[in-house]
């Protein structure tokens, strides 16, 4: 049996997110709806992360097994006559029979923009969040930084949907970088400042980027302080956390893995996992 690792980009408006939804048009649904044209077969897709309805990728990552005997790259190429615009193969390469392509992400990058302009300018409104109004950008930075490190988010994740599951998942995540940061403009019909939060962490709860950026946001409008994001932590309320953040302005940047070695035997290590 074969691995094959996919780099993906997708635009998610049109999406109602990363995982098959019955009746819905989704991201893994459609490349399992392709890879069933290519393979005869419908092969399980594992993403390394699930994005949410409207949430875009850069650097999202997948793999899939097949016995197809067609090649990483002619996937690719493949793959991307079949698959909406909206979704794009970057890279395609057979990996190591073990590979997952969650269970062995060490960390992820994601970035939110907020547009401050006055008006958004048609070439960006899918991917940025509109927020004219008057901000303190030093306070924002410096409420950014308090998320570095380990911690309990509780306050800045929302529920799963499902009891058992929010009992059963730990919320301690870890922070590499969190910064928030100017930027230059880029497009020339779109004056006004824009701001990007860039966060790269191990693993991350549900919505707990955007609700991160809602804080930050209650930050700059001066209704929390910097030195209030500890004391959040230490509520583990989730209602006590700024507001969940429109989706369009995320987006996952970079998913980073440790590739495991083949193991002896090529042993399907993953072939009963599920996620």
């Amino acid at each position: 049996m074969r691995n094959i690792k996919l780099t993906l980009a997708y635009d998610g408006t049109d999406f109602s997110g990363w995982q098959i939804q019955p009746g819905q048009p989704t991201i893994q649904g459609a490349l399992t709806d392709a890879l069933e044209k290519l393979t005869q077969h419908r092969p399980a897709i594992y993403g390394a992360g699930r994005t949410d309805a409207g949430v875009h990728a850069a650097g999202q990552v997948a793999n899939f097994k097949t016995e197809s005997p067609i090649s990483a790259p002619d996937f690719q190429r493949a793959l991307n006559a079949l698959l909406p615009p909206s979704i794009r193969v970057l890279a395609s390469q057979e990996i190591a029979e073990n590979f997952h392509a969650r269970w062995h992400a060490v960390a992820k990058t994601y970035r939110y923009r907020i547009f401050r302009g006055d008006v958004v300018p048609p070439s960006i409104w899918r991917y940025v969040c509109h927020y004219p109004h008057p901000l303190d950008f030093d306070a924002m930075a410096e409420a950014a930084l308090r998320f570095k490190g380990e911690h309990d988010f509780t306050t800045f994740a929302a529920t799963t949907g499902s009891e058992e599951q929010d009992r059963e998942r730990s919320p301690i995540r870890i922070i590499y970088r969190s910064e928030i940061v100017r930027c230059a403009q880029r497009d020339s019909m779109a004056p006004g400042d824009e701001w990007e939060y860039i966060v790269r962490g191990k693993s991350f709860l549900r919505y707990m980027v955007r609700k991160m950026v809602g804080t930050l946001v209650e930050v700059g409008r001066g209704r929390l302080a910097p030195k209030d994001i500890p004391a959040l932590f230490a509520l583990r309320d989730g209602s006590k956390s700024g507001a969940t953040m429109p989706p369009q302005g995320l987006c996952m940047v970079e998913v980073e893995h440790q590739i495991p070695a083949e193991p002896v035997g090529h042993a399907d290590a993953f072939s009963n996992s599920s996620h």
